[in-house]
């Protein structure tokens, strides 16, 4: 049968002009989205082999033609010269300009040194100064971003209105991407490129340098941060890093005890965070019951640094406080390792070893442009002395030709001809002064061309060679990380004892006397006891009934028995409270227990007191303290909770013990008291036989006997087994 073709939507142009016509949305998008996107990609959002986004560098390279190397400036002044390069706004240069700097506290290596209040990387709420009060210079290593960069190191560009050149990459003679902490949001994608140590990177470049198949690790344990803390060493996951660019590092605050006050002092929190995000993380686990040793916390920051105050109880281990505020609070945090940044204009994602070989490629380059200028520079300056020493081998014939020209404007072309030079060798031998003909210039002169030759081989080896290029590379590498303007200690320790896993918490519960509410279909429902009352009526689903209501507590724990033996535990506490009008919790969903075990038993506990009575259908009962099913480990899922090859009739748990009922399918009947049954220590006990039953007959039914009356006194036994008793017609 032939397919049918498909129906042309009719499109109603009722209401249409001549000017309107029909668009498709995805060529919009790509016409119009994707230039934004790809704008943002490349060139807002994410840093270069250099380290830095346009805004750094268009304000860096300002500085730098301001001068700013040994004095400062008004920010002001900065921020309004910047503009000629980066016309998106004042407040926005600003700041860059303040995460830049030394007081801010946001790089390791700072860029800028400052004056003024430019509030600290680590608050929120710290703001900083408007730029008219505040003022801005290089630090000593600033220099080495631009070293070459007026030898043609790197290209450059024009601004945004073509009236000003600028540079489409900083030469920096150090792995600065690596050196500065860089965080970027594109389009798509994010980067997130944490910070190492100076003097670590620069001795880590080296030897990858020399040997790509160094575990830069040894050298370069872990990123270092400004703001200090404790690196939780994982030697795998922090390996996945440095090859792949990817990865997690979780970082832990430092502190220090005062015993005789009380306090628990912090003085270095992960990079990640803010002391305002810590402390309100604390105050909302003090508010809610969840740590209840802390007195008071405050944040005392002051000129002297960061410092976050924690006033503990007298009776609180505060270790053990700071243990649990690792896990609840960002006190121990996870930096999450994304490198991505720009490599010829495309965005990837390198690992430190990835890194690390661009930047070589790219600082080779540089070094060779540099070069290259400067044999340039030697060349034409040799030409110009191969001419002068022409001249200068013959003095008295140069100025007898200069003496005989009549016109000023023959004297060049006279010379020319009279030596054989061109016109460039023959304007510079012009301007030479008289009084510089005598015979130390002369000698000065001729041991000068020798050392221009010298430096012009020197230049043309390196050039040619990638290894030379490289031992230049070495040796500035070796001038950084020897200058102590530059290098500082790591401020982030690297622990290799503690790991993240062995880092537990047990969380507190507030803790009230509860009912527990248990319905005939497995519903669940929490009331605290002070809110309780007998004659209330509580929602059921049709059909459904309450089978028992049991005093509990809110750490306490519900226990659901399977027909396959297991038991399931569910915390009081995580059950939410129930009002009358609500079905409660169904406790199946709660202890997620699978669909082909079916629920035989629930009962609550405060404190695992009492004792578990299980009635088997072939006329056995084991009896076992409830206990056996208390665990340390919070283990939720308890197998082999009971005897299983033998089914089970009746479970019951029971404070004291009590009258049990028992029939069986032959008619028989008895009553016995649970004080006849051994307590035994094992859950799997097969019991102790109470009813005496012929083959093929077993138990049916069994419940306790609240109160035994006349009627029912007569079939209790006063010893076990026994065969029971007739029931009559």
């Amino acid at each position: 049968m032939p397919r049918k073709k498909a129906e042309t939507a009719v499109i109603d142009r009722t209401g249409y002009d001549e000017h309107m016509r029909d668009i498709v949305v995805s060529e919009v998008l790509t016409e119009n989205y994707m230039p934004y996107a790809m704008s943002v990609i490349k060139s807002r959002a994410l840093p270069e082999i250099d380290g830095f986004k346009p805004a750094h560098r268009k304000l860096l390279y300002t500085m730098y033609q301001m001068k700013l190397f040994d004095k400062k400036t008004k920010c002001a002044n900065i921020v309004g010269q910047t503009m000629q390069y980066n016309p998106h706004g004042d407040s926005s240069i600003y700041e860059t300009l303040v995460r830049l700097t030394e007081d801010n506290e946001s790089l390791l290596t700072p860029l800028i040194s400052s004056k003024g209040n430019f509030g600290k990387h680590y608050s929120r709420d710290m703001a900083y100064a408007a730029y008219r009060y505040t003022e801005a210079g290089f630090t000593k290593i600033a220099a080495e971003l631009f070293e070459g960069i007026n030898k043609n190191a790197v290209d450059m560009a024009d601004n945004f209105d073509a009236t000003k050149k600028e540079p489409v990459l900083l030469p920096t003679s150090f792995p600065n991407i690596l050196a500065m902490p860089t965080l970027g949001i594109a389009v798509g994608m994010a980067s997130n490129i944490a910070s190492f140590n100076l003097k670590e990177l620069c001795e880590a470049t080296i030897e990858y340098i020399k040997d790509p198949k160094t575990d830069i690790l040894d050298i370069m344990p872990g990123p270092d941060f400004s703001t200090g803390g404790d690196i939780l060493f994982d030697r795998d996951e922090m390996d996945k890093i440095y090859r792949t660019g990817k990865g997690s590092i979780v970082v832990r605050s430092k502190y220090t005890v005062d015993k005789k006050n009380r306090r628990i002092e912090i003085r270095e929190i992960p990079y990640s965070t803010t002391t305002e995000a810590i402390i309100e993380n604390v105050i909302s686990l003090c508010k809610s019951k969840r740590i209840m040793d802390i007195d008071d916390i405050r944040d005392d920051t002051d000129k002297n640094g960061l410092l976050i105050t924690i006033e503990y109880k007298r009776s609180a281990d505060p270790d053990e406080i700071m243990n649990k505020l690792y896990s609840l609070t960002p006190l121990q945090d996870t930096f999450s390792c994304n490198f991505t940044m720009l490599i010829n204009n495309n965005p990837v994602v390198l690992g430190v070893y990835g890194i690390l070989d661009e930047w070589i490629k790219f600082r080779t380059e540089c070094i060779k442009r540099e070069l290259t200028y400067d044999l340039e520079i030697f060349r034409k300056k040799l030409h110009l002395m191969e001419g002068l020493q022409k001249i200068l081998l013959n003095i008295d014939k140069a100025i007898k030709i200069i003496r005989g020209t009549k016109l000023d404007k023959d004297v060049i072309p006279n010379l020319m001809k009279g030596f054989d030079i061109d016109k460039t060798q023959a304007e510079y031998i012009t301007e030479i002064r008289l009084r510089n003909i005598n015979e130390e210039w002369i000698l000065d002169r001729t041991k000068e061309i020798e050392k221009i030759k010298e430096d012009i081989k020197k230049n043309e080896t390196i050039i040619s060679s990638d290894k030379a290029l490289k031992k230049q590379i070495i040796k500035k590498l070796k001038e950084i990380a020897n200058k102590e303007d530059y290098i500082k200690p790591r401020k982030t320790t690297i622990n290799t004892e503690v790991k993240v896993e062995k880092v537990t918490v047990i969380e507190e519960v507030k803790n009230y006397d509860v009912k527990i509410i248990i319905s005939e279909h497995g519903y669940v429902k929490k009331v605290p006891t002070s809110t309780y009352k007998e004659d209330t009526e509580y929602k059921l689903k049709d059909d459904d009934r309450i089978l028992k209501i049991i005093d509990a507590q809110n750490i306490g724990e519900v226990l659901t028995f399977t027909d396959k033996g297991v038991v399931y535990k569910t915390k009081i506490s995580d059950i939410e409270v129930c009002k009358a009008g609500e079905f409660g919790t169904f406790i199946r969903s709660a202890a997620e227990i699978p669909d082909d075990e079916k629920t035989v038993f629930i009962t609550a506990t405060g404190d695992f007191s009492g004792n578990m009575i299980v009635v088997f259908e072939n006329g056995k009962v084991a009896k076992f303290p409830l206990n056996v099913y208390e665990t340390k480990q919070n283990r939720k899922k308890l197998i082999n909770a009971f005897y299983t090859n033998v089914k089970p009739v009746a479970f019951y748990h029971v404070l004291e013990d009590v009258n049990i009922k028992m029939k069986s399918d032959g008619g028989k009947l008895l009553i016995f008291n649970s004080e006849m049954i051994n307590l035994k220590n094992s859950k799997t006990t097969q019991g102790t036989q109470v009813m005496k039953l012929p083959k093929e007959t077993k138990i049916l039914k069994s419940r306790i006997i609240e109160e035994l009356d006349k009627k029912s006194s007569k079939i209790v036994v006063k010893s076990i087994p026994a065969s029971g008793f007739s029931r009559k017609k």
